[in-house]
């Protein structure tokens, strides 16, 4: 069947083995100084894995793989001990994969093991912070001023990339920017510091289902409209990073060379 699963970059990967703290699952290890994908059964394309890698070497595909198979994880989650199960089942209530949660806790049962409290706000070595409910409400805005909108600048649209045509008269020549959906509802001054004379583009690397589709689309966007420069805006969390990973492999296909500023938004509304 097909699904999303990982696909490691042999060339960019160095072997630090940083990936592997995302991956309680026990999918991945390095072997003669490369990170491997030792059985598709084992991963279960969540991307955890993704915001860990410091070298960008990781990214999410969808191809033929074997089914999940969150019994035959648990048999190697439960051999590492309590705080890899734990680690394990809040990656996956985060991702609210109630269903893969609910199969680990029967296997839990079955084998006469303790089911930690996975539920607890505590951070844990698997990095998943993209799911983790907070409330916001406390929150301060530093500056009255600076969070004050003016005026919106959204310049075109449509703005979501899976529905933008790439020969549309509006992108030649222009700046764009390329921004993760969550970024405009976290960071109040959106419009003021960020879309002003540029050209509004949004996807979500994490939940989107076409992403070679928008490496195809970018591609064509970058050969054909003469871009002159791109921004990036994107939240903190591990899996939103991945949009950085798509920019590069579009430019890549199109044989292009173009300086990319990025900006990391906090959760809490801050730039990083």
């Amino acid at each position: 069947m097909k699904r999303d699963i990982i696909k490691i970059n042999e060339e960019k990967c160095t072997g630090c083995g940083a990936c592997m703290i995302g991956c309680p699952e026990g999918a991945l290890q390095v072997i003669n100084g490369k990170a491997r994908l030792i059985s598709d059964l084992f991963c279960d394309g969540l991307g955890s894995c993704i915001g860990e890698c410091p070298e960008d070497a990781i990214e999410i595909e969808t191809r033929e793989a074997e089914l999940y198979d969150e019994k035959k994880v648990m048999d190697n989650i439960a051999k590492a001990g309590p705080h890899v199960i734990k680690a394990h089942l809040k990656h996956l209530y985060e991702h609210g994969e109630t269903e893969y949660v609910n199969q680990a806790i029967e296997y839990l049962k079955e084998n006469n093991i303790d089911v930690p409290d996975y539920e607890e706000d505590i951070p844990l070595a698997c990095g998943c912070p993209g799911s983790m409910e907070q409330d916001l409400g406390e929150r301060r805005i530093e500056s009255q001023q600076e969070a004050q909108i003016l005026s919106a600048e959204l310049k075109n649209w449509p703005i979501e990339l899976q529905l933008l045509n790439p020969n549309t008269p509006y992108l030649k020549n222009s700046d764009l920017l390329i921004s993760a959906d969550c970024a405009p509802f976290a960071y109040a001054n959106f419009h003021k510091r960020f879309l002003k004379d540029k050209i509004l583009i949004i996807l979500c690397p994490k939940l989107d289902k076409t992403i070679d589709q928008y490496v195809d689309k970018l591609a064509q966007i970058f050969q054909k409209q003469d871009i002159k420069s791109i921004s990036i805006v994107h939240m903190e969390v591990p899996c939103c990073s991945g949009i950085e990973v798509i920019i590069k492999r579009a430019l890549e296909k199109a044989g292009k060379n173009i300086i990319i500023k990025d900006y990391t938004i906090s959760i809490a509304g801050d730039i990083i």
